[in-house]
């Protein structure tokens, strides 16, 4: 697999500090976090931890690429959710690795094109593209 080129377009900017029990901000201050271990972890679970944060940003620009895609098939995806599940756990080869669930909700659609319609999206979406080959990403319909 060849590393994907892109024309950049946008650049996002966010820096950690003390890692996954510090803060996390974006330069522009739109986004300042506090982050902290889940308790399933050993933490505290006061603040979001990156797995929370890589849900959110999964499931955003994925139903981004399903608008992106609909549009495109002229269909009706208004009212429509996606939620993103990320797992953390250990590999094989004994470091950390994600999986990832996303699930879509298309109440104006058929079974049969909300899942043809997941399928275009994970081809577009940049996280799936990013991901794509890396870990196990797993499309359903609610």
């Amino acid at each position: 697999m060849s590393i994907q080129e892109i024309d950049v377009l946008y650049t996002a900017v966010a820096t950690a500090e003390n890692g996954r029990d510090g803060r996390v901000s974006s330069d522009d201050g739109k986004l300042d976090v506090v982050v902290n271990p889940p308790k399933e972890l050993g933490g505290s679970g006061a603040g979001t931890n990156p797995e929370q944060l890589f849900a959110a940003g999964y499931s955003a620009c994925f139903q981004g690429a399903l608008g992106v895609v609909a549009r495109k098939a002229k269909a009706d995806i208004s009212g429509s959710t996606v939620t993103a599940k990320v797992s953390f756990g250990k590999t094989e080869a004994g470091g950390f690795g994600l999986a990832v669930e996303l699930t879509a909700s298309i109440p104006n659609v058929d079974e049969v094109t909300a899942k043809d319609l997941l399928e275009q999206a994970h081809q577009v979406c940049p996280y799936s593209n990013a991901t794509r080959g890396n870990i196990k990403v797993e499309l359903s319909v609610a």
